[in-house]
């Protein structure tokens, strides 16, 4: 059985070890353009998400917990409707 392994372009998976220990184990791996946002995308809801908590700076827990969920709420359901649209491709 032939598998091709996939990784997420995590800054130290090009470390020489890595690359190393992958020839060693004869693994196939995948071409992916390193921390490719918009292949993953769910990754643009967290990026909108974080932008509009930075807008508020909460300065605690409680404060960042309540901004999350306010901002959730406020999330475009376009927006939604087009990242289900691209998990279901």
């Amino acid at each position: 059985m032939l598998f091709t392994f996939q990784q997420d372009n995590d800054p130290k998976h090009p470390a020489k070890t890595m690359q190393e220990w992958l020839r060693d184990k004869s693994l196939n791996v995948l071409e992916w353009p390193s921390q490719s946002p918009d292949l993953n995308p769910i990754e643009h809801l967290w990026r909108d998400l974080k932008i509009a908590v930075q807008r508020h700076s909460p300065s605690n827990l409680t404060e960042l917990e309540r901004i999350c969920r306010e901002e959730c709420e406020k999330l475009s359901k376009y927006s939604c409707l087009i990242l289900q649209s691209c998990i279901e491709l």
